[in-house]
């Protein structure tokens, strides 16, 4: 699966994607929203968005409804150190909602896989 990951600190978009990557997955790396938006234009074969929720400029949640009101259906999971069963609730269209703790390294692995179909 061809992913974007979108985080503003580049150590942690490094290390979800070196863990993503050690699953199969082929991963691009943009530091903010609006490198985002750039890098999901047509063509450009990302089936998955991974973003951080609090980043300057564009919020993950931004970037989430900035894709919709444009009409892009890509899976969408989000990532914050915040507690996110409330983002859940008011963000159904979000494919996953994960709090950024040890347990990351088990649980966006089963989820891609989940939404992956594999």
């Amino acid at each position: 699966m061809k992913i974007l990951i979108v985080d503003d600190d580049p150590l942690a978009g490094e290390l979800v994607g070196a863990l993503l990557e050690d699953c199969g997955h082929e991963c691009q790396l943009a530091e903010n929203g609006i490198a985002a938006l750039e890098c999901l234009g047509p063509g450009a074969g990302i089936e998955l968005v991974i973003s951080d929720l609090n980043m300057p400029l564009v919020s993950g949640l931004e970037l989430f409804q900035e894709l919709r009101d444009q009409g892009q259906e890509v899976a969408f999971i989000l990532l914050t150190g915040d507690d996110p069963e409330p983002l859940r609730a008011r963000h159904p269209g979000l494919s996953g909602v994960l709090p950024k703790d040890g347990d990351l390294e088990e649980t966006l692995p089963a989820l891609v896989a989940a939404l992956a179909g594999t």
